[in-house]
Order: structure tokens, then sequence, then C-alpha cells
């Protein structure tokens, strides 16, 4: 697994021009990992969270049912 998730469009605009993010000394924009589109000029991190427990159905009857 890597360290960092690709993703693969901007979430703000759509575009697929999408490069990592390295701040710079005079940025003030203070995010490490993130990504940058070149078409908004949005700066954004990806972070996964988990994985949440799936919802327990019961299983449906089989054979034959009583009236």
């Amino acid at each position: 697994m890597t360290a960092r998730v690709v993703p693969y469009y901007c979430p703000y605009c759509g575009e697929e021009d999408l490069s990592p993010y390295e701040p710079d000394a005079d940025s003030d924009v203070d995010i490490k990992g993130g990504w940058h589109c070149a078409d908004c000029t949005r700066v954004f991190a990806v972070k996964y969270h988990g994985m949440a427990a799936a919802t327990t159905f019961a299983a449906p009857p089989t054979g034959v049912q009583p009236e």
C-alpha cells in the first residue's frame, strides 16, 4: 500500500490536471501530501479514514413457507 492516495480528478472542478503539492518557503498553504489542480489552482488533500462496518441483514427464508 502506498503512503499517498492518488486522486483521479479534482473534487472542486472535476479536471484531471493534478500534480503532487509541495509547499514553498513563502507559501501560505501548509499542507503535506496534498495535490495541486492546475485548472482551478486549488490545493487539497485526500485522507483515508478506514472502512465502516457492513450492515448485517438476515438471510431470506428458504423452502416452503407456512400459510
